[in-house]
């Protein structure tokens, strides 16, 4: 996103010119201010400094001259290439005051990235909190290679895993560095519009195509966003139209998949635009081996959502938008075959989906930026467990007022929130909830000279059925030398418990007790990583634990019957991650390695084991070359190493395997051909051991768990057009 930064600039310009008027009396005496610009440890010329509503251009020895009364002013320097500073200054009676303001240098190779995620709207390189951000660039790579879904999009991100939960409908969600995926926030725009916990649909169910980037906060961030962030969170920001444009992709793959999805851009006025997704998607039935049960579930999908964007320039914006999606799903037994029982066992899930969500900012008070945001979902899911069916309801509502503002060397937020949840359950009216949760925040960003900034966050929740929540957080951001960054983050995090778990979700409720004597459960979490830039090289190590008190988990009474308890020790999970990538001249090559180490109390042995499907060892190897002109062509490697499986009667462990998948784009003008091969060496589960077992489990699953691809090697391609 190389112009971010001179919108933000621009932006700041035009916030400081609206600064509210000096209130010197007209008989006060003007003072000198002289204030010295420096970057790089040398004298900028030719910098833009602004008090007030007066602007000056530096000379050649840095320094820019003014005659203002006494009292406080806000002093802005601006150049281009340089990060811009503003600092609050206080003009005494002296005849002279001197100022010195530091610009930093935007590296060369790095993108001038705009994070949402964590409230000020800071760039990217000046985050205390480490944000991992998938740009544009890498989102067009994988909307190639899955365009009606997301999942890919994150499952090759480092430190993040798409596990699947439910091999029969091909339900997954995000584990964020070792934690279970119902601790992981989805939220698109800041705005929970799929849900206030999400479910294990919603990565299936999001097209990539509008995606402008996508931020990663990995690790407690329930200072940011309340009891369903205790693992992380990932942000889904929206594409930004510049100018009117119109895109059609079509894709088929050799597993019987299509994928229709078209995306329109449109200026109404000066200050106004919109844009439209909409997207038809469908799989059909497949059975790779053979035997009687799918390993592919039938889905058709229909989704669309518009977008408004009004930003008049002078510090107003507006966003709004409106979100409809329809999918119907088949999977379990085939037509005509039946399980070890000599039954069938069909499963079905029918989900419809809305959502609305406003967020707006004005300009106040100078350089006050007051936000308002609110959003409503509602997701209906009619499901059928063998001869089961359930029929729930989910609604959140949500609503949040912040001001936010710079003075001196602070950068602050703070605001309340309000959110409400939902969830009626037709057949089993017992797990029906209604939770609401008021909250208060703050987050203040505190520059300590030229190379240090600390951020402190903390949220207080006060939740309808777990009582007072509190949530504080510290970050630090270090540059202790020309091509450095070092971040330390460490906060605590809780989780508003419901019925929802990986297992639940893929089995329903009927065999589960109703909730008795739940508490919320709380996690402790901190994260050190280091950044050395090296010309086109980057590299980034990360050292992060955690440990979560009172975890939610699933025992299976003598009975058959199933309750969620509270555990009696913490889940502790501890690693590292390593990234090394290389850019230049349109080739980037990327390797990473994650090692993850997560124990917990075993409900059923009462005895400390890893957590089940969590791998020791992952790692990548990617490359891609990309021209304007021809196109891009792109292979990767991904390694999965062993990982403990759970009431699996073929293995106790999983086989560590290797998937290599490869992509070209050649551009025609206004036309893109693609190819893509995902998992070229056809590892598959199921050529190692039956996926059905030869009962079912006490919970009713008549599947182990996917520890491996169940889809084998798929090969799609299409035709994208832009207009």
């Amino acid at each position: 996103m190389p112009g971010s930064g001179g919108i933000v600039q621009r932006t700041l310009y035009l916030v400081l010119l609206l600064a509210s008027p000096l209130h010197a009396q007209p008989t006060d005496p003007l003072r000198t201010l002289i204030v010295e610009v420096v970057g790089e440890g040398a004298p900028l010329q030719g910098a833009t400094v602004t008090v007030g509503d007066r602007t000056a251009k530096t000379a050649d020895d840095g320094r820019a001259t003014f005659q203002v009364p006494a009292g406080g002013h806000d002093v802005a320097a601006q150049m281009t290439g340089f990060a811009p500073v503003i600092e609050r200054v206080m003009v005494t009676a002296d005849p002279t005051t001197r100022i010195r303001l530091t610009l930093e240098e935007i590296p060369g190779l790095e993108e001038t990235v705009i994070v949402t995620a964590t409230r000020t709207n800071t760039r990217l390189q000046d985050q205390p909190v480490r944000v991992e951000v998938i740009d544009r660039e890498e989102i067009e790579e994988k909307a190639l290679m899955t365009p009606g879904s997301v999942a890919m999009l994150l499952a090759e991100t480092t430190g993040l895993r798409v596990q699947t939960t439910s091999p029969a409908l091909g339900a997954a969600n995000v584990r964020i560095q070792g934690l279970r995926g119902r601790y992981s926030q989805l939220v698109a725009d800041g705005l929970p519009l799929y849900g206030a916990q999400g479910d294990s649909f919603s990565l299936l169910q999001v097209p990539p195509l509008d995606l402008g980037q996508v931020e990663v906060i990995k690790g407690a961030a329930s200072a940011l966003y309340g009891a369903s962030a205790l693992g992380g969170v990932i942000n889904l920001v929206s594409r930004r139209p510049v100018e009117a444009e119109r895109e059609l992709l079509i894709n088929s793959t050799s597993q019987s998949g299509l994928d229709l999805t078209s995306w329109l851009a449109h200026p109404m006025t000066d200050t106004a635009s919109w844009t439209l997704l909409g997207g038809y998607h469908r799989q059909s039935r497949t059975d790779l081996d053979e035997d009687g049960w799918l390993d592919l579930p039938a889905f058709d999908r229909v989704v669309l959502r518009p977008r408004v964007f009004v930003d008049n320039g002078k510090g107003t914006s507006l966003f709004g938008t409106i979100g409809v999606m329809a999918e119907d799903r088949r999977g379990g037994t085939a037509r005509g075959a039946s399980l070890a029982n000599g039954r069938p066992f069909p499963e079905e899930l029918n989900s419809r989906h809305v959502d609305g969500g406003f967020v707006g900012r004005w300009l106040v008070h100078g350089t006050r930026v007051l936000a308002v945001r609110g959003s409503f979902m509602r997701r209906s899911q009619d499901r059928l467990f063998g001869a089961v069916r359930e029929f729930g309801v989910r609604q959140t509502w949500f609503g949040e007022a912040s001001l936010q503002g710079a003075t001196g060397r602070h950068t602050w937020v703070g605001g309340a929130a309000l959110q409400q949840e939902r969830f009626d359950l037709r057949e089993l009216p017992q797990f029906d909830y209604r939770f609401s949760t008021p909250s208060v925040f703050m987050q203040d960003e505190i520059r300590l000279g030229d190379t240090w900034v600390v951020a402190l966050s903390a949220r207080a929740d006060q939740h309808s059925e777990y009582g007072f929540l509190a949530t504080p957080r510290v970050s630090v951001l270090s540059r202790p030398a020309p091509g450095w960054v070092v971040r330390l983050s460490a906060g605590t995090g809780t989780f508003a418990p419901t019925p929802f778990t990986e297992e639940t979700e893929e089995t329903g409720l009927s065999r589960v007790r109703p909730l008795r004597g739940l508490r919320a459960e709380r996690a402790r979490g901190a994260s050190f990583d280091v950044t050395r830039f090296v010309g086109p090289i980057e590299i980034t190590g990360t050292l992060f634990g955690s440990i979560v008190l009172r975890p939610v988990q699933r025992r299976v009474l003598e009975n058959g019957d199933v309750e969620l308890i509270n555990a009696a020790e913490a889940t502790n999970t501890g690693g590292t991650e390593l990234l090394l990538r290389y850019r230049r001249d349109g080739f980037v090559a990327l390797a990473t390695h994650a090692w993850t180490r997560s124990t917990e109390l075993d409900p059923d042995a009462s005895i400390r084991r890893a957590v089940p499907l969590t791998p020791s060892h992952a790692g990548s190897l990617n490359a891609i070359w990309e021209g304007e002109d021809w196109g891009r062509f792109g292979i990767e490697v991904y390694f999965t190493g062993t990982q403990l499986l759970e009431e699996n009667p073929y293995r106790s462990v999983g086989l560590p395997h290797v998937l290599v998948g490869a992509l070209g784009e050649r551009r025609l003008g206004q036309i893109r051909l693609f190819l893509n091969a995902e998992n070229l060496l056809d590892v598959r589960q199921t050529r190692h051991d039956p996926l059905t077992l030869p009962a079912p489990r006490p919970d009713g699953r008549w599947t182990v768990d996917a520890w491996a691809p169940l889809d084998g090697r798929v090969v799609n391609g299409g035709i994208r057009v832009t207009f």
